[in-house]
């Protein structure tokens, strides 16, 4: 016995090791075969991995004597299985082997936790006898802490190993925002993105326009928001990022770009999947924004002359809805000296205090107006700055992402 357990000491995967367990059990008890059924306490079921001669086998603990022995945790002896009702011989017409006595233990762990049963076949005195059960029971004790301690270390190699693919992600899409935003005669812009988790379902991106588009300094924007937040959206709104681009190289037009999104976007996503988006153009030299925002709101615009939010609504549902949606024609925002447009996701008008109450608009507005003097990165490290203290230490929830466009107040 204390052979057996320095054996099972030693690191295992889960294969061997139950392999080393029937093996032990069978040498210590002189019994011809062995198994362990592994407990699955979702389904509520038995389950083998290694069983000596033996198919995998998966049934409910509310039958057979394997069965009996995990719901009641006791040895259970049989010394003449034929003679047992509780016995299946229909494994054994199936295998041709044939089993005379049996004793089945259960493996409970550490925390009282019912890891399985282990049941050995056949001992070569003809049955099992009350020393067989003691040793049986040590054999089990070893082996259920034994399973947990392997179980244990395959779940954290696993989640090792998602993180380094999470951290992968996370690089992937990180490297697709722009690390330097560029620049446009007589406008500042900034912008900050944050996901709730390794990756997120926020995304940016500032694109100068082509020579196709005739629009000299002009730049194509983009603030999209996939519902829920992790992989899954991160992938959507990097699709989305890809499709802007490769519109953009194309020269295709605002309202064709968006549609052309929306489109392929309808066929790829689920039903319960959609993206908001705002796709605008900025014209430095007309000082227009002319956009669509798909389930994008609310859009902010500050006029400085008026020291005035106005708030501005979406003008056709999200990404992925519907083929073709209906879109309201809207006028370009007028873009005059010291005047910005706030592009926010809703993870910031969204977080919630501790006591449940949201950040809300109206404090976005107020640190707007409060900092309108500044530059963009100022107003906006002033806005999150107000949100981290509004927070008061409560969770971030969701992706937030923000990109802010200013004029100068010369209007240069």
């Amino acid at each position: 016995m204390l052979e057996v357990a320095r054996q099972l000491s030693h690191p295992f995967d889960l294969h061997d090791l139950l392999t080393q367990i029937i093996d032990a059990g069978r040498e210590i008890l002189h019994a011809d075969r062995g198994s362990v059924f592994l407990y699955d306490n979702k389904s509520k079921e038995l389950y083998t991995v290694v069983a000596h001669g033996v198919q995998e086998i998966r049934f409910g603990i509310d039958k057979g004597i394997a069965g009996e022995c995990a719901r009641t945790r006791e040895v259970v002896n049989v010394p003449d299985c034929y003679a047992d009702p509780r016995f299946n011989q229909e494994i054994d017409r199936k295998t041709g082997y044939r089993t005379r006595c049996l004793i089945t233990v259960p493996l409970v762990g550490v925390d009282n936790e019912l890891v399985g049963v282990m049941q050995l076949l056949n001992s070569e005195s003809g049955q099992f006898d009350l020393q067989d059960e003691s040793m049986a029971e040590l054999i089990a004790s070893q082996a259920a802490s034994a399973i947990q301690r392997v179980k244990l270390h395959a779940n954290r190699v696993e989640m090792l190993k998602l993180e380094r693919e999470l951290d992968v992600a996370r690089r992937i899409q990180m490297g697709v925002l722009p690390q330097t935003l560029p620049t446009c005669p007589g406008y500042d812009l900034a912008s900050f993105s944050e996901p709730a988790e390794k990756t997120g379902g926020d995304i940016f991106d500032v694109v100068p326009l082509p020579p196709a588009y005739n629009l000299p300094s002009g730049l194509m924007m983009l603030l999209a928001d996939a519902t829920g937040h992790g992989v899954g959206p991160a992938l959507s709104v990097t699709q989305v990022r890809a499709m802007l681009r490769i519109g953009v190289r194309l020269g295709a037009k605002l309202e064709n770009l968006f549609q052309h999104i929306n489109g392929q976007l309808s066929q790829d996503l689920s039903s319960d999947r959609f993206v908001t988006a705002f796709l605008g153009v900025l014209d430095p030299l007309k000082h227009e924004v002319a956009y669509v925002s798909g389930g994008q709101a609310p859009l902010l615009h500050y006029r400085a002359a008026e020291s005035q939010c106005d708030w501005l609504d979406a003008t056709t549902l999200p990404m992925g809805v519907m083929e073709d949606p209906p879109m309201d024609s809207v006028q370009p925002i007028s873009m005059a000296p010291g005047d910005m447009l706030v592009l926010l996701t809703d993870g910031i008008y969204e977080y919630q205090n501790p006591a449940g109450t949201q950040f809300g608009k109206d404090r976005v507005g107020e640190a707007v107006c409060r900092h309108c003097g500044k530059s963009p990165q100022h107003v906006m490290n002033a806005l999150l700055a107000d949100l981290h203290d509004f927070a008061a230490g409560a969770e971030q929830m969701d992706d937030i992402t923000g990109l802010i466009i200013k004029r100068s107040a010369q209007g240069a």
